[in-house]
């Protein structure tokens, strides 16, 4: 097969989502690493049908010694390995250059998180007093109980939320479904800012599924939570780099705090493998011996 680089490039990512379902970003993120390695490529005088090992672990050291971190170079690895097995099981290519290439040990980073205490400054941080204060309560609130993705969040629908179920329909990454619980507090917020502040919001705009609006009546934007969530957390006098990815990280922690099993974690968080939500046990462990030394008399 003579396929361009690009043509290759193409054909793969179509395969993304035509059979893994896979959204746009992650979609992009494996387009780029992949269009870094063709113009590497290029410049050897090489294609992706030419290349070999010896290529490829030329391209690595190249990114390192351009400073690129470890975490970069191993994502990068990764798409190039996902990219010649879907090549592999096109006929297109005999053999996998990137099987014997070793990624860069990164580690295991623990995620940011907040204490309980943090959490409920956080919530009260919003005014209750403004339709914006109340639609973020509201969020807050959504996002602590559920621990959504924040893409999840600001795309709910009022097809999605069952307030007498007290729960939300998610489709995440890959398609997924799942059945998320809110619980009382959540479904409490949403309650009174649908009474209170949407109406306001949406003002004489046609009517739109969205159910948390943004000042225009129009769906929110994951940046538009994302500047609120740094402006509560100034509010609150919290200091910490916070995001809304961080309130998703307390709630796998506090539950896993509290005594939930890590199967129910994973399956709340949406997480396909078990591995993913693993990284949250050491985050309760931490806080758990940080506990013991403060309040045991033998800490």
């Amino acid at each position: 097969m003579n396929a361009s680089n690009d043509e290759l490039m193409g054909q793969f990512i179509d395969s993304l989502w035509l059979e893994r379902g896979l959204s746009e970003s992650t979609r992009d993120a494996y387009y780029n690493d992949l269009n870094q390695l063709s113009a590497w490529l290029v410049k050897q005088g090489k294609t992706f049908l030419t290349a070999g090992s010896d290529e490829l672990r030329a391209c690595v050291r190249s990114k390192t010694q351009r400073g690129i971190s470890a975490r970069s170079i191993s994502r990068a690895i990764s798409a190039w390995r996902r990219f010649y097995r879907y090549l592999l099981s096109e006929q297109i290519v005999k053999e996998n250059p990137v099987a014997l290439i070793e990624a860069p040990n990164i580690g295991r980073s623990l995620p940011d998180t907040l204490s309980e205490q943090d959490v409920e400054r956080l919530l009260a941080a919003p005014d209750l007093d403004t339709d914006i204060g109340l639609r973020d309560r509201a969020m807050l609130e959504v996002l602590y109980a559920s621990g959504l993705r924040v893409s999840e969040l600001v795309a709910l629908s009022f097809q999605q939320v069952n307030l007498q179920a007290g729960a939300v329909k998610i489709i995440g990454k890959g398609n997924k479904e799942r059945l998320v619980p809110l619980g009382e507090e959540a479904v409490e917020w949403i309650t009174q800012y649908r009474r209170q502040a949407r109406a306001s919001l949406l003002g004489i705009k046609p009517a739109v599924d969205a159910l948390f609006l943004s000042r225009r009546g129009t769906g929110m934007t994951r940046q538009n939570f994302w500047y609120s969530i740094k402006r509560y957390a100034a509010t609150a006098g919290i200091t910490k780099h916070l995001t809304p990815h961080t309130l998703r990280h307390a709630f796998a922690t506090h539950l896993l705090n509290h005594g939930a099993d890590l199967r129910v974690v994973q399956m709340l968080l949406g997480h396909s493998d078990i591995s993913t939500t693993q990284i949250y046990t050491h985050v309760a462990q931490a806080r758990l011996q940080s506990l013991h030394a403060e309040h045991h008399p033998r800490g």
